[in-house]
C-alpha cells in the first residue's frame, strides 16, 4: 500500500490538511508500506515534488503524436461549452486544435504563446474491466480530448494518477463510482504510453438516510468529525467494511480489523448504493465500547468532562480546566464514574451529559422535572422522604461525606422497615434525592463516587449524598 499525496491542485493543497489526513488514517488504523513519512523506492510520493516526471511524459506523447498543443483560451473554450449546452449537446471538447500543423504548434509556443497539453483520444470505443461492474464500454465520441498539462505548467490529476500509478506499479485502482467517467480517459493514457492497465473497482456511492449523496447535512461526514464523537477507530472501520460489502453468508456485523483482512475480497462489493446509518454505526460502537480494556476508555473519556466542565459550569469555581491530565485523584474519580456509565453510551462524547446529575445536582429542577411528578405525589413519599432524610443527616459517615455502600443501605433498610414501603415506592424518591431522577446506576456503585467526589477540588455542585439531601429538602421546603 502506497500513501501519495495528490496536491497538484494548489488552491486546495495545503500542508496542514495533508497532516490531518495522515493522522486520521492513523488513528483509523490503517497503515502504509510507502509514502512521505516512510522511505521507499518509488519515491517521492508527493506529486508536488513529480513536476519535471510529468512534464518528460507529456513531452514524449507530444513527439509520438499522442498529445498535441492547445492554443484555445477560457473564452473560447466556454463558448463551445454553452453552444453545446443550447444545442443540448455534451460539453466536449471540439478537437479544433488538434488540426495544427505540429511544426506550427510548436513554433508558436516557442514564441511563448500561452497553451496547454491535450492526450488524443483514439478513434475506437475505450473499454476495460472493472471488478465491481464487469465489462465496461465508452464510446470515444462522448470522451473529449483531455487537458494533461495546463497553460499554467501544472499537470491535470487524471493525467499524474496515471503516470504514478504506473510507476509505482500500482496493480489495482480502488475508488468511488463518481471516478468512473474518469477511467476511459485514464485507460487511453495508459495505451497512449504503452503501459498495463491496472485492475479498476469503482466502490458504490454512500447514501444519507434520505438516499441522496451523504453530505454535510446529514451530520458526521469526516474521520475528524466521528473521531472527536467519540466512535471507536475499529468500530468506524467495522462500520465502514460493511457498506457496499457483505461477508460470507451474509449475516455476520462484528469483524475486527484482522478478520475484516481475511474475510475482505472484492467480488462480494456490490454495485448499488450503500446507506450510511448513524444508529447501526453507534450500535457498533457501543459493542466495541463495552470490549475495550476499561483503562483505554477512561484515558479516551477525561477530555469530554474536561470541556462539559469549561463549558456548561463557567461560573462557578472559576477553576483551570484541563484538558488533560487533571491530578491523579481527579482523573482516578472521572474514571471511575466512565466505568459506571460507558456501558450505556453510543459514543464517548455522551459521558458527560450521562454524568451530569453527578457533576452539576439540582435539586430544584428534580423536584420541578415532570418525569418526577409521579413518584413524588404518591401516598407515601413524603414519610419515605423524611425518614431518610432524617436518618441520613443523623449518619456520622454522612456527615463527614463518608457513607459507605453498606451503610448507605442499612439506612435505606431501616426506612423500608420503619414505613412499611417497599420497590418502586420506596427507591423511586430516594433516587431522585440523590441523582434528580428516578433512574440510574445501583446506589452501591453511585454512593462511592458522590462521596469521593465531594472531597475533590471539583466545582461545588459536586454535592456528597448528605449535601444533596439539604439541598432536595431546601428547594422543596422553598416550593412548598
Amino acid at each position: 500500500m502506497v500513501l501519495r499525496i495528490e496536491d497538484t491542485d494548489v488552491e486546495r493543497s495545503e500542508a496542514r490538511f495533508e497532516g490531518m489526513l495522515m493522522d486520521d488514517l492513523k488513528w483509523l488504523g490503517l497503515d502504509w508500506d510507502e509514502g512521505p513519512d516512510v522511505a521507499g523506492e518509488y519515491g517521492p510520493y508527493r506529486q508536488s515534488d513529480r513536476l519535471e516526471i510529468y512534464r518528460e511524459h507529456a513531452e514524449r506523447l507530444l513527439n509520438e503524436s499522442k498529445a498535441y498543443l492547445c492554443f484555445c483560451t477560457e473564452e473560447e473554450l466556454q463558448k463551445e461549452r454553452e453552444s453545446a449546452a443550447a444545442e443540448k449537446g455534451q460539453a466536449i471538447y471540439s478537437g479544433k486544435c488538434r488540426r495544427l500543423d505540429p511544426q506550427e504548434a510548436k513554433n508558436r509556443r516557442s514564441n511563448g504563446e500561452s497553451c496547454a497539453i491535450r492526450l488524443k483520444i483514439p478513434e475506437h470505443p475505450i473499454r476495460f474491466h472493472d471488478i465491481v461492474r464487469g465489462d465496461v464500454e465508452f464510446s470515444n465520441e462522448v470522451v473529449s480530448d483531455p487537458v494533461i498539462i495546463r497553460s499554467s505548467g501544472m499537470p491535470v490529476y487524471n493525467y499524474v494518477v496515471v503516470i504514478d500509478d504506473a510507476l509505482m506499479k500500482i496493480t489495482h485502482v480502488i475508488r468511488g463510482d463518481d471516478h468512473l467517467s474518469n477511467t476511459p480517459k485514464q485507460v487511453a493514457l495508459y495505451e497512449a504510453l504503452g503501459w498495463p492497465v491496472p485492475e479498476f473497482a469503482h466502490l458504490s456511492t454512500i447514501l444519507g438516510s434520505d438516499r441522496e449523496r451523504l453530505s454535510k447535512r446529514h451530520g458526521a461526514t469526516s474521520i475528524a468529525n466521528f473521531r472527536e464523537m467519540g466512535v471507536l477507530p475499529e468500530a468506524l472501520m467495522n462500520y465502514l467494511a460493511l457498506l457496499g460489502w457483505a461477508p460470507t453468508g451474509g449475516t455476520r456485523e462484528i469483524f475486527t480489523p484482522s478478520e475484516l483482512i481475511k474475510e475482505f475480497a472484492l467480488k462480494r462489493v456490490t454495485p448499488s448504493p450503500a446507506v450510511f446509518d448513524m444508529e447501526k454505526l453507534y450500535w457498533l460502537n457501543r459493542h466495541y465500547i463495552k470490549e475495550a480494556p476499561p483503562e483505554r476508555i477512561e484515558k479516551l473519556a477525561l477530555p469530554y468532562y474536561s470541556r462539559a466542565i469549561a463549558r456548561e459550569l463557567p461560573t462557578l469555581d472559576k477553576i483551570a480546566v484541563p484538558e488533560s491530565p487533571w491530578p491523579p485523584p481527579v482523573a482516578n474519580w472521572f474514571a471511575s464514574i466512565t466505568r459506571l456509565l460507558a456501558p450505556y453510551v453510543d459514543r464517548l462524547e455522551q459521558l458527560p451529559e450521562r454524568a451530569k446529575p453527578i457533576l452539576d445536582y439540582d435539586a430544584k429542577a428534580a423536584i420541578d422535572s415532570q418525569d418526577n411528578a409521579e413518584a413524588l405525589a404518591w401516598p407515601h413519599t413524603s414519610e419515605v422522604l423524611a425518614r431518610f432524610t432524617v436518618k441520613v443527616l443523623e449518619d456520622e459517615q454522612a456527615q463527614e461525606g463518608k457513607l459507605t455502600p453498606e451503610q448507605f443501605n442499612k439506612i435505606v433498610g431501616e426506612v423500608k422497615a420503619e414505613t412499611g414501603v417497599k420497590g418502586k415506592e420506596l427507591f423511586h424518591p430516594i433516587r431522585i434525592v440523590i441523582m434528580g431522577s428516578h433512574s440510574g446506576p445501583a446506589f452501591d456503585k453511585l454512593v462511592p463516587i458522590l462521596e469521593e467526589g465531594s472531597h475533590l477540588n471539583l466545582p461545588k455542585h459536586v454535592l456528597s449524598v448528605r449535601e444533596r439531601v439539604e439541598a432536595f429538602g431546601s428547594a422543596r421546603a422553598a416550593k412548598s
